[in-house]
């Protein structure tokens, strides 16, 4: 698994979305998710109208 340096900035905004003790890896798991999620909306919405 790779590792990645994050700025203390970026690790209280995680931690700010951390519920109880869930884990960094959840949190950025679910954020990609959701990216990813708002993406392919977004291409679809463009498809529709288009």
């Amino acid at each position: 698994m790779p590792q990645v340096d994050l700025s203390e900035e970026t690790v209280e905004r995680l931690d700010a979305l951390r519920i109880e003790e869930e884990s960094y890896d959840d949190v950025v798991s679910e954020l990609i998710s959701i990216y990813e999620a708002e993406g392919l909306s977004m291409a679809r919405g463009g498809d529709e109208s288009g």
